[in-house]
């Protein structure tokens, strides 16, 4: 797979835009683990080799484990997930499939009991974000493999 553009380069004040939605949603106050499950779960749905392959470096990085990781296409099935983290899961699910989910009710009665009001406006910015870069790594062919976390670069955020 060839790489079709930089958008990095080529729209310098977009991305900045793009990176100013990722400072707002990292200040939320919501879990930096929850939210890379939010941003796996919704590049997996979307095929998103890229992402996938930044996100789950983040996570483990962060003390994700294998194990949750591995299964979490499956989350409903295992039982490794808090009610937050299954609640925020499906939210992502039916944020990122809305054209076919439409936002049930029963899926935000849920994310409620979990999230306050402005919590779930984070949440749900969180999962426009991802699925914004899905779109822009799919749709320019990023190709994944070089990206390294930045404790692994040695970098303190």
């Amino acid at each position: 797979m060839e790489q079709r553009l930089d958008y990095m380069k080529l729209s310098p004040q977009g991305m900045k835009a793009m990176m100013g939605l990722e400072v707002f949603i990292r200040r939320s106050g919501l879990e930096p683990s929850l939210l890379e499950l939010v941003k796996m779960r919704a590049s997996q749905i979307n095929g998103c080799a890229n992402c996938m392959d930044m996100h789950s470096k983040d996570a483990r990085a962060a003390g994700e484990s294998e194990q949750r990781l591995y299964v979490l296409s499956a989350w409903r099935e295992a039982p490794f997930y808090t009610g937050s983290e299954r609640a925020a899961l499906a939210w992502t699910e039916a944020i990122t499939r809305i054209s076919e989910s439409h936002a049930p009710d029963d899926v935000y009665a849920e994310a409620r009991k979990y999230f306050s009001e402005e919590e779930i406006v984070a949440l749900t910015l969180a999962i426009i974000s991802i699925n914004g870069w899905n779109r822009l790594a799919v749709g320019f062919r990023t190709v994944p493999g070089s990206y390294q976390p930045a404790a692994a670069q040695g970098v303190h955020a």
